[in-house]
């Protein structure tokens, strides 16, 4: 008995046994698959956060992909304007003139009135035989009542009346009938001044194409004309930014001949089309562009563009008066300053009065915002003749 009892025993210790096993066994299993899923379940949030990281690596690859093509693209064609303009010189010539460039766009230059201007009448020249420029001619406010309702030949008998006359000659872009233009067209005519403005060939609604010989000779066919009907009074010829080339072209040939004008008005004036160039805001991004002489500069010499008003001034025989402002983004004020300097010093000019009039840059200006000062009248009758107040 005491033998089976024994055997009992062992068995149980040995079922005992087996069991602790099995149950080490199933803990085992169960912590490895436990293990398992959670190694899975990480690799999961690994592979989706690698997914992510390459996404975003990916669409940021095409960004910048996109980015350095949009750069060469810019880099070429920054390349290749100056070879265009070497090889096209009169791509050069448009962007001198911008005669293309018609600001106001919508104005009815057959119609001044409609601009503030009742005492302007418009009419037409014809320069050459396939040329015709538009005009306009105001005159002086004391006119403006006898002005109403008259036709072309009341202006043009009104050029002999005691009232001097001022030729002016824009600048490029736009038209006679541009804002700047007409405000001082108005500040003229209230302190007793006709004037006469016109558009270039190829500006506005004047016919031909534009060319600074052409632009001096229209100049200079609208002189003769004033002169013609003008008698005695004094013609003055006033020219802005580019018109300033145009009009020490213009006083050059007159002098020449024997026939100056009163005297001579630039206003934001340059030395030569070659400077300006040089100067002008638009020619920051190729300044120092390699051979920028030979690509942007020679071209307009081989267009025959030079408004050479620094050599103008040595054949100039009249008093001559310079306005600029210090703050011109356009036309550099030192420009100006080295223009009159060249001019004081002329030996044509020694015994004519040559007056550089700067205006500082607090007063914004500007570079053809001039008519907009108050001091303005009194430098124009302090160095001009000053003109009659009435027509006695």
């Amino acid at each position: 008995m005491r033998k089976r009892h024994n055997s009992v025993e062992h068995d149980n210790c040995a079922t005992s046994t087996v069991e602790k096993d099995c149950l080490l066994k199933h803990n085992l299993r169960v912590a490895e698959k436990k293990k398992d899923q959670d190694t899975s379940s990480a690799d999961l949030d690994s592979g989706a956060t690698m997914k992510r990281v390459f996404g975003i690596r990916l669409r940021r690859g095409g960004f910048l992909f996109h980015v350095r093509k949009m750069f060469m693209w810019i880099l070429i064609l920054y390349v290749a304007i100056p070879f265009l303009v070497k090889l096209c010189p009169s791509i050069q010539a448009k962007l001198v003139f911008l005669n293309f460039v018609r600001v106001p766009y919508f104005i009815d230059l057959k119609n001044p009135q409609a601009l503030g201007l009742n005492h302007t009448w418009n009419f037409y020249l014809q320069p050459d035989e396939d040329v015709k420029i538009g005009v306009w001619h105001t005159v002086p406010t004391a006119l403006w009542k006898d002005a109403q309702g008259k036709d072309q030949t009341w202006y043009e008998d009104s050029l002999a009346s005691s009232y001097p006359v001022i030729l002016y000659l824009h600048g490029n872009a736009g038209t006679r009938g541009g804002d700047h233009r007409v405000q001082l067209y108005k500040v003229l005519s209230s302190l007793g001044y006709h004037v006469l403005a016109f558009d270039y060939r190829g500006w506005g609604d004047s016919e031909g194409t534009p060319s600074e010989q052409g632009m001096t000779y229209d100049a200079l066919h609208m002189f003769d004309w004033i002169k013609a009907r003008s008698g005695d009074n004094p013609v003055y010829i006033w020219g802005h930014s580019l018109g300033t080339g145009v009009a020490t072209n213009l006083v050059r040939r007159l002098c020449e001949r024997e026939t100056p004008p009163d005297s001579l008005i630039l206003e934001s004036p340059f030395t030569n089309i070659r400077d300006e160039a040089k100067s002008h805001p638009f020619s920051v991004i190729y300044r120092y562009f390699p051979g920028f002489d030979w690509f942007f500069l020679d071209p307009l010499t081989a267009f025959q563009i030079k408004f050479a008003s620094d050599d103008n001034v040595n054949y100039i025989s009249c008093p001559l008066l310079i306005l600029h402002a210090e703050d011109d983004p356009v036309v550099p004020f030192h420009l100006g300053l080295k223009l009159y300097q060249i001019a004081a010093a002329s030996q044509s000019l020694h015994g004519y009065k040559v007056l550089f009039v700067p205006f500082h840059k607090d007063l914004g200006y500007q570079h053809k915002y001039i008519f907009r000062s108050p001091e303005l009248s009194n430098i124009l009758r302090e160095f001009l003749e000053k003109p009659e107040t009435d027509d006695s």
